[in-house]
């Protein structure tokens, strides 16, 4: 089993049910007001019970939600792991009495159960008579065998599990500060591996017990917090000064140390990122703009972190919140907190040390931050996420190479077939920030608060039966809308549709597989056919067919077969450029005709061969 893989969608799963503890706070929140003043008191209990039976029926949510995650939305794997679930809650409570719970854990055990017996039985088929019960039908029977069996486990092991449980917790909860600050050193190291969610899964679901007053005994750092233990969010309190103030203050900075002539859409896209972690504590937009470029300032990131932790648990702050320490949670919960005002200060001087310490590091030591060299940003083309998906199909290794795919907030989490074909120049040349290798095939490519969106559109392109064309870069250069060129044939389509590039080297590579049909007799100019029948002339330069042959040596000749990269034409770069109109080099389709839609990938730098520069899908034949 590919454990590193299963992980990482075991992560992303656990981050459906949480979907649900907004609403629980705002519920919560909205059952403090004063509604007795408007003799309205019974509107106040709904709201507060409305809240409190969400965090009632939590397990439940993550058994359902777990399961949905880890069998991509399968109706038939939720109803299965709700049937499960209370199978064996009951049947537990039976053996172990009603004070015995697992709570939030024995939840994400059951799901996780419920999708293995789902992917594992969903194509089962039985003799015809009763075959009924065969295939997805098969699912909630067999979950409910697992149930009970699960249930049975734990009536012989429940009450030592119970024991070591609490044990952990106290240990934990004894070691104060410094518990929460490995804690928060370890959470944000695993940010890069989105295996954070579960080891915050641990510690806001799981470490400490606390009776509330109506008799519920609930566990885990946030539960105990939104059930009133007045000793719980020292889990919590410490992430609001790096949410609101720190990772916000190194957005500043990589604005600040940007280069003047992109400062402008840096500010766009870096003004947009610190307001989502001030408000949301959506945090990977800011940390992966530095987390691969400098890796070890990362590292200093998440000590600081924890240090936060620390600080906040020695000032006997308590605060917590239902989805992550923006600003939204912190005024939501701020009635539930405990010495929450002395957040601000923290936050400020931690914004100030960050501020200082990230531009002093990206000046000091020349880190490539967005800004400081050319690099695409997705903003650019968010709206024509669209066309552009089947860019990044092809610099994923194309839809046969895409084993799985799924996303969570920020970034796609893949499976894929040959982790070779990945192409992570073309990936980031499309708008990604990053490119994380797990191992056995898992990949995650960091588009965002896009990738959502992204997934879908992939998803669409997988599904659909389309001819699609894909074309490498053929030069080492800089790519250009074919309207820049300065020759009105081309600018003006006459030739037929494309891109250009500005060449940095002389060498002309092929974009396609295919077959030359014809080199001129100049060696400035060849045309390629592919296999699906698109015909492809690329142009160097303009106005080069008179200049003296030996400046163009061409490496093929009519009729021979060519690859994708292989070298078609040297040419002396130096020379042409000082005889030519321009050096502009037009890659065009000459039977435009044929192409049903076309995808460019934004007009930056290139690499020599460089994937996913531009697709088009053909036609459907007659």
């Amino acid at each position: 089993m590919n454990w590193m893989g299963f992980l990482q969608q075991l992560g992303r799963a656990l981050m459906l049910p949480t979907i649900a503890l907004p609403l629980a706070a705002v519920l919560l929140f909205l059952g403090t007001w004063p509604w007795d003043l408007i003799h309205a008191d019974s509107v106040g209990h709904v709201f507060t019970l409305g809240g409190q039976t969400i965090f009632t029926y939590l397990p439940y949510i993550f058994a359902v939600g777990v399961a949905l995650g880890l069998t991509e939305a399968a109706a038939i794997a939720g109803m299965s792991a709700l049937l499960g679930y209370f199978l064996y809650t009951e049947l537990t409570e039976q053996m172990l009495g009603p004070g015995f719970q697992l709570g939030v854990v024995g939840g994400i055990i059951m799901g996780i159960i419920t999708a293995f017996i789902h992917n594992r039985f969903k194509g089962i088929k039985f003799p015809e008579y009763i075959q009924f019960f065969g295939g997805p039908r098969s699912v909630p029977i067999v979950t409910g065998i697992a149930a009970i069996a699960f249930s049975y486990a734990t009536g012989l092991v429940g009450n030592y599990v119970l024991k070591w449980l609490l044990h952990l917790g106290e240990v934990l909860l004894g070691m104060g500060g410094f518990g929460a600050f490995l804690y928060g050193v370890m959470s944000r190291l695993l940010v890069p591996t989105g295996l954070h969610h579960i080891l915050n899964n641990v510690f806001m679901f799981q470490v400490g017990s606390y009776k509330s007053p109506s008799g519920l005994i609930v566990q885990g750092d946030l539960t105990r917090f939104f059930e009133g233990d007045p000793t719980a969010g020292m889990y919590m309190a410490g992430l609001y000064p790096i949410m609101l103030f720190a990772l916000p203050a190194i957005a500043f900075a990589i604005i600040g140390e940007s280069r003047e002539d992109l400062k402008a859409k840096i500010k766009a896209t870096f003004l947009t990122a610190a307001l989502a972690s001030f408000l949301t504590g959506v945090t990977e937009p800011i940390e992966f703009a530095f987390l691969f470029v400098a890796p070890y300032l990362f590292v200093v990131h998440a000590i600081l972190s924890g240090l936060s932790m620390w600080i906040a648990t020695a000032l006997d702050i308590h605060h917590g919140y239902s989805y992550s320490a923006g600003a939204i949670d912190y005024l939501l919960n701020f009635h539930l907190s405990k010495n929450a005002l002395l957040l601000i200060p923290i936050g400020l001087i931690y914004g100030a040390i960050y501020y200082n310490l990230f531009r002093w590091s990206i000046r000091k030591f020349r880190i490539p931050t967005p800004g400081r060299e050319e690099g695409s940003s997705l903003e650019e083309w968010a709206d024509d996420i669209p066309s552009r998906a089947p860019l990044i199909v092809q610099a994923l290794g194309g839809k046969e190479n895409i084993s799985k795919i799924d996303a969570c907030i920020t970034r796609l989490r893949l499976t894929l077939t040959n982790i070779r074909l990945l192409d992570v120049n073309a990936l980031r040349n499309l708008g990604a920030v990053g490119v994380i290798r797990l191992g056995g095939g898992n990949v995650q490519v960091v588009f965002g608060t896009y990738s959502e969106l992204i997934k879908e559109e992939i998803s669409k392109v997988l599904r659909k039966d389309m001819r699609l064309v894909s074309f490498h870069s053929p030069v080492q250069g800089r790519m250009i809308p074919l309207t820049d060129v300065p020759d009105r044939i081309f600018a003006g389509g006459m030739v037929g549709g494309g891109v250009a590039f500005m060449p940095e080297r002389g060498e002309l590579l092929s974009p396609v597989d295919g077959k030359i049909i014809h080199v001129y007799p100049s060696h400035h100019a060849l045309g390629i056919e592919t296999p699906e029948g698109v015909e492809v002339l690329l142009h160097i330069g303009i106005n080069t067919s008179d200049l003296p042959g030996d400046w163009f040596e061409a490496q093929v000749n009519a009729g021979d077969a060519v690859e994708t990269g292989q070298l078609l034409i040297k040419f002396q770069l130096d020379q042409i450029k000082k005889h030519c109109t321009s050096i502009a080099t037009p890659m065009v389709i000459t039977n435009s005709k044929i192409v049903k839609s076309w995808s460019f990938a934004p007009y930056k730098a290139v690499k020599k061969g460089q994937k996913s520069v531009m697709s088009v899908v053909l036609q459907n034949r007659e």
